[in-house]
């Protein structure tokens, strides 16, 4: 299956998502001027549960993927020369519509700052995108999301098995789902090489920092919302538990259509 060489070093930075996520720090922002390796260690008590450097990082990651994969998705749904590549676009803005909200509902609670740009190698996967044509397009979209997928959803397990923090956990309850039904998605396209695939996750490598930490937003810049186009069907798409104020899951309805992608 071909694909193109600016998607196989697309593809060949994609598997580091799980290798760095614990090294993904915001110092600068959050008053610190040293930060430890442990992303195990303790930076807050709440009333939700002790907060982890792992815990905070994953907040920001689901939050800086979907500022890149919202995106992707509505290209998909505009460029895919398939049907399939076209649903996978739907279940991708949707999807992460509804992630996007939890981060920004659970961020302010946690004394956590989140971006509001993708880190510069996921704003390079969405510009391979950008610049793809017909079939090209089609075949790094359903390689490079299945790899980024498959590796956040190794660390999802790893955050939702070890944090003790109630608000974390609902996080990683509702990114499960969305992240496997995003999986799945990609698998349906008929296109996944799954041997190229596979290896990137499972040999990921390194990658300096700045490449993986998403650009730290600007003092009184407008927040990016991701939301879902007015009319289009949120049918079938899975969303996941929403994050609940008390830290619990709570099977909601499918979102409502609101206004397409903005800053406010």
């Amino acid at each position: 299956m071909p694909i193109s060489r600016n998607a196989i070093g697309s593809l060949a930075v994609g598997g580091a998502l799980a290798a760095t996520l614990a090294a993904l720090v915001y110092p600068s922002m959050l008053g610190i001027q040293t930060t430890s390796s442990n992303a195990s260690r303790i930076i807050a008590n709440t009333q939700w549960g002790p907060l982890t450097e792992s815990d905070r990082n994953f907040v920001v990651f689901v939050r800086s993927a979907g500022l890149w994969e919202g995106p992707s998705g509505d290209l998909a749904m505009k460029k895919g020369t398939t049907a399939a590549v076209r649903e996978a676009g739907r279940h991708l803005v949707i999807g992460h519509a509804a992630l996007d909200a939890s981060c920004r509902k659970i961020a302010p609670m946690l004394n956590i700052t989140i971006p509001n740009q993708p880190t510069p190698q996921q704003a390079g996967f969405l510009a391979t995108f950008q610049s793809d044509k017909g079939k090209q397009f089609d075949t790094d979209f359903a390689n490079i999301l299945r790899v980024t997928h498959g590796s956040i959803f190794n660390t999802i397990a790893k955050v939702r098995s070890t944090t003790e923090n109630t608000l974390v956990r609902a996080l990683a309850d509702q990114a499960n789902d969305v992240v496997l039904d995003h999986i799945t998605q990609m698998e349906k396209t008929g296109l996944v090489n799954f041997d190229q695939v596979n290896f990137q996750i499972t040999t990921p490598p390194k990658l300096p920092s700045a490449q993986v930490t998403p650009p730290v937003p600007q003092a009184g810049a407008p927040q990016v919302v991701l939301t879902v186009p007015p009319g289009l069907s949120t049918e079938g798409v899975p969303t996941g538990p929403a994050v609940t104020s008390e830290g619990s899951s709570a099977t909601s309805p499918t979102p409502t259509p609101t206004p397409t992608p903005t800053a406010g």
